[in-house]
């Protein structure tokens, strides 16, 4: 379920809205009737972690080496 609230009532609920949202609602924040913002809950299930995909990604030493024309014509240069 959404529950919408307008700016000037997030204030004074806010204790309470966010104890909807870890309920599973979603707070949708309208300001004259035209929904601003969102409020919901974060995925905590996988926090980001420095360093957890190191080796993963591996950098080809010719990475900055122009393409082989081949590849090049195959590009639309009226672009």
């Amino acid at each position: 379920m959404t529950i919408t609230v307008n700016v000037s009532e997030v204030t004074a609920k806010f204790s309470e809205l966010l104890s909807q949202v870890l309920l599973g609602e979603e707070v949708v924040i309208a300001q004259k009737g035209i929904p601003v913002a969102r409020l919901v809950v974060t995925d905590t299930a996988s926090p980001r972690i420095p360093g957890l995909d190191k080796g993963k990604v591996i950098i080809a030493p010719d990475f900055n080496e122009p393409l082989p024309e081949d590849i090049l014509n195959n590009f639309d240069s009226s672009l």
